[in-house]
């Protein structure tokens, strides 16, 4: 036996050890852009049929085995068309250079357009005096505080986080979390921050945002519903009083750049500030 491993062990070369990691890594790809869908449950279906099949041609069982030869010729025609929406999907990820990303990465169109629902929803909700607080997830996972509150999974779109934020609705009263371009869930339980210094203005909310940023790399936006004021924080940082193209900037230059300073980002807007005065 030992001797059968050694032989086949002196077989394989540099090429083969490639070849190999290449198709793990496309296997890999396809596993991860199939996970959390539909076309999982019915990946799983076949699977389990194939699994039937080979125990009933090993227990010699020949009309069980000629049944399922029989369904899987018709599956294998039949499958085309129902993986028709996560081919599609998988054919855009790959022209838009989506296939060798990292995972849960988001493209230029897809930032673009998560950052301006966040925002026209912000803009709205200021206008209105509609109290929210938004958080989006970076490199740091919050898993238990997404647990804490009511899973959404639904794409990000300026109707969906008004509707959760409207007064009197089940979900308005805690933080949405948004994972990649979706929100992953509402009502979630924040930590307050311990910070002893802060302005009598600041409520429950602005607290909130403040003592999650401390414990992770988010980015939490957050809007008063005393006055309407547009605030984002960030590393133990607040910044209050934001326009429409502030929250556009800072939401793009946290998402698309992970290690960019917060503090310096700041000191670039106030200096670009004090230049417009002069």
């Amino acid at each position: 036996m030992l001797t059968n491993i050694n032989s086949l062990i002196k077989t394989i070369g540099i090429l083969d050890v490639i070849d190999i990691l290449v198709v793990a890594y496309f296997l890999f790809r396809i596993y991860l852009m199939l996970k959390n869908t539909r076309a999982a449950v019915l990946v799983k279906g076949l699977l389990t049929l194939g699994a039937i099949m080979f125990i009933s041609r090993w227990l010699n069982l020949h009309v069980i085995s000629w049944v399922l030869e029989k369904s899987m010729t018709v599956l294998i025609v039949a499958l085309p068309i129902v993986f028709q929406p996560e081919l599609r999907r998988a054919l855009e990820q790959i022209g838009r250079g989506r296939l060798f990303r990292k995972h849960g990465e988001l493209d230029e169109y897809e930032v673009d357009e998560m950052v301006n629902s966040i925002t026209s929803a912000a803009i709205v909700m200021g206008r209105r005096k509609i109290g929210a607080l938004i958080v989006v997830e970076r490199e740091i996972g919050l898993e238990e505080r997404i647990e804490t509150g009511v899973a959404i999974d639904g794409l990000i779109s300026d109707s969906l986080l008004l509707n959760i934020f409207e007064k009197d609705t089940p979900l308005h009263d805690g933080a949405v979390i948004i994972r990649g371009n979706r929100i992953a869930a509402a009502s979630c339980l924040l930590p307050l921050t311990e910070m002893r210094n802060l302005s009598q203005e600041l409520g429950t909310r602005h607290r909130a945002a403040l003592g999650i940023s401390e414990q992770s790399d988010a980015v939490i936006l957050v809007v008063s519903e005393e006055t309407g004021t547009i605030s984002l924080a960030r590393n133990g940082t607040l910044q209050r009083y934001l326009t429409a193209d502030d929250v556009k900037e800072f939401l793009k230059a946290s998402i698309t750049r992970p290690k960019a300073d917060f503090k310096q980002m700041l000191r670039e807007k106030i200096r670009d500030l004090r230049g417009d005065k002069k």
